[in-house]
């Protein structure tokens, strides 16, 4: 077993392309909601907080060109990118760990408006079973097995401390579960054809922190190029305002 990293999805698609498509999609979204009825790859670059030449790009990948003079049909992109994305039908999740992160993702009323209906909740606390949050019960760990099969759990959400990550997600593939988002700071191993997508809140405030000292009046540059951040300038929208891409490294260059 290994740690998988792709450049490149099943599909096709390349992996800084789809890690962007959720971004087109929410704009698309605010824009349908205004009655919206065409857009411009400028706007929706701008909305989206990418340059217009990158959006052009990823849209390609779908097959997606807009129109000359027109730019692309809101609705019709909206669809088209929920569709590759795979949000026109509902998938089930399980979130394991009901601790603060675990009880306020259960409660996140986003991820149902998006298509994803979390199913149930699983702790290895036995003073947190039959609590209620989010409206469901919280059951114990053990029955994750049973959980997978009978609730059709197509993504598992992982938000324990680090030391049980590895062997929760090593019981999810062995249920059936091929796609995990796993708030642990830890890295998870698992076999090739299962997606894991990880989500460190420390690290992003310590990538903040890294630009903060460099803005500091009193900061000594240290070498080039130090920090290996996941986020490129890639230009200025119409406003001279910085657009930061939302890549993941070398892949989104």
């Amino acid at each position: 077993m290994t740690a998988r990293t792709q450049a490149e999805s099943p599909r096709g698609i390349p992996e800084a392309t789809v890690a962007r498509l959720p971004l087109y999609l929410r704009a698309l979204t605010a824009l349908a909601e205004s009655a919206t009825p065409t857009c411009s790859s400028e706007d929706l670059a701008a909305a989206a907080g990418v340059n217009s030449a990158m959006l052009r790009k990823d849209l390609s990948h779908l097959g997606s060109y807009g129109t000359r003079g027109v730019g692309y049909d809101v609705e019709n992109l909206r669809y088209q990118i929920a569709h590759e994305i795979g949000l026109t039908q509902d998938r089930n999740v399980v979130v394991v760990g009901l601790g603060n992160l675990g009880q306020a993702l259960a409660n996140y009323a986003g991820f149902r408006s998006r298509g994803f209906r979390v199913v149930a909740l699983l702790d290895a606390d036995p003073r947190l079973f039959g609590t209620g949050v989010a409206g469901l019960g919280v059951r114990p760990v053990a029955e994750l097995e049973d959980v997978v099969a009978s609730l059709d759990v197509a993504i598992g959400v992982i938000a324990t401390p680090a030391s049980a990550a590895q062997d929760v997600a090593d019981r999810l593939v062995a249920a059936g579960v091929a796609s995990i988002l796993n708030f642990a700071p830890t890295v998870l191993v698992v076999p090739e054809g299962v997606e894991v997508r990880k989500v460190d809140l420390s690290i992003e405030l310590q990538i903040l922190a890294f630009h903060e000292q460099r803005r500091s009046p009193s900061y000594v540059g240290g070498a080039t190029g130090a920090g290996g951040h996941d986020h490129d300038v890639v230009g200025t929208d119409g406003h001279g305002r910085r657009v930061v891409a939302a890549g993941h490294g070398e892949e989104s260059r």
